[in-house]
């Protein structure tokens, strides 16, 4: 602001100087404009520097470059001024016009200069707040990680310890109906029945719940898996409970996934026996296609069976959720939270989409194996 102060003053004294002179007020007029002008630049860039979004440790540079133009300007005039044969007209008038306009030169070049350096310092800023964020990130990741790994042990472990026990009291109350049959009475042989059933109920929801921990903790690597293969694996599994309710199982031509070929059988084989099991009274009809999309692919199983009402859809794959009584159809309500899990795990999802007394369609996204069309 002073430097700019100081020219607007030299311009003012300037014209009056020459006016008094005699000099014609167009003349003075034009090289007042030339320096005041400049000056007048440079006083309001300095004002308003302090309200730009540059740095303030970068003003002195700004005002550095503004003395680094007058004085190149000053040196360039000195070499001009000692050559011979090329001495200044007017010294005095070329002096202050052209120093004015190199401090203005020096004052853009200085403001952008300090305008780059604020950009950088705020981008490192940025990159240090990012840093910071990301470490945060990784830390609450590892965590997490270590909190769930934790957590699948004790499920793992504390499922494990609880069939003993499980099996223990099966046991004694099955010895207890063979020993004692003649002693009891209608209501005693009942009360052992309900309790040899809650213990049984009890073992496969401990089994359901081993094998949704596994899905982790049991893992292989991905690798190419031909669905074919799997679904091949999954009839021969279950070719006892298809031929007992007459079931029909399609399968169409299946493609190759990048996955856990165990986990992939264990999925599909939940969703074909859940399509038997809520089949209704008719002969199950299964179909199985796929379709590619994009990078992925979709496998749908779809039945003919009761169906699933819509506003049940997200319900059913949380884990101990049953949309029927056990008098109804038996189950722990664990199966489709492990092929949720599973899927997850294939970076994929898995819906349904599904009316009552309609049947079901359930849709799993996998990946495809890099380089199959």
């Amino acid at each position: 602001m002073g430097l700019g102060l100081l020219y607007v003053l030299v311009g003012a004294g300037y014209f009056v100087t020459v006016v008094s002179e005699g000099t014609s007020l167009g003349s003075a007029f034009v090289v007042f404009s030339f320096i005041a002008g400049s000056g007048l630049v440079v006083f309001v860039g300095g004002y308003r520097l302090p309200k730009s979004s540059i740095d303030r440790r970068f003003y002195s540079s700004v005002a550095r470059w503004s003395l680094l133009g007058i004085g190149g300007m000053l040196g360039i005039l000195g070499i001009y001024h000692a050559q011979p044969d090329m001495a200044l007209e007017d010294p005095q008038r070329s002096l202050a016009v052209l120093t004015a306009l190199s401090c203005v030169a020096g004052f853009g070049i200085g403001t952008y200069a300090a305008r780059a350096k604020t950009n950088a310092l705020e981008l490192e800023r940025q990159n240090r707040a990012l840093e910071r964020v990301q470490d945060q990130l990784e830390e609450t990741n590892e965590q997490f990680e270590r909190s769930n790994e934790r957590l699948e042990q004790f499920a793992y472990v504390a499922s494990h310890d609880l069939q003993e026990p499980l099996r223990m009291v099966t046991s004694y109350l099955q010895l207890i109906e063979s020993r004692y049959a003649d002693e009891l009475d209608e209501d005693g042989e009942e009360f052992i029945e309900y309790a040899v059933d809650g213990a049984e109920r009890m073992r496969a929801m401990i089994d359901g719940l081993l094998e949704y921990s596994r899905v982790e903790t049991q893992r292989e690597p991905f690798e190419p898996v031909d669905l074919d293969d799997v679904f091949a694996d999954v009839r021969k599994n279950l070719e006892l409970k298809l031929r007992e309710r007459d079931a029909d199982l399609e399968v169409d031509d299946l493609p190759r996934v990048e996955g856990d070929p165990s986990q992939l059988r264990q999925l599909f084989q939940n969703l074909v026996s859940n399509a038997i099991e809520y089949s209704g009274d008719e002969p199950p009809i299964i179909d199985v296609t796929a379709e590619r999309d994009g990078e992925r692919w979709v496998v749908s199983v779809r039945d003919e069976g009761v169906g699933i009402d819509p506003d049940e859809t997200e319900r059913i794959f949380d884990i101990f959720q049953r949309l029927h009584s056990e008098d109804e159809v038996s189950g722990t309500g664990i199966g489709l939270a492990v092929c949720k899990r599973i899927a997850e795990r294939h970076d994929g999802d898995i819906r349904v989409e599904s009316e009552p007394g309609e049947g079901s369609t359930f849709s799993v996204t996998l990946p495809a194996v890099g380089g199959d069309a």
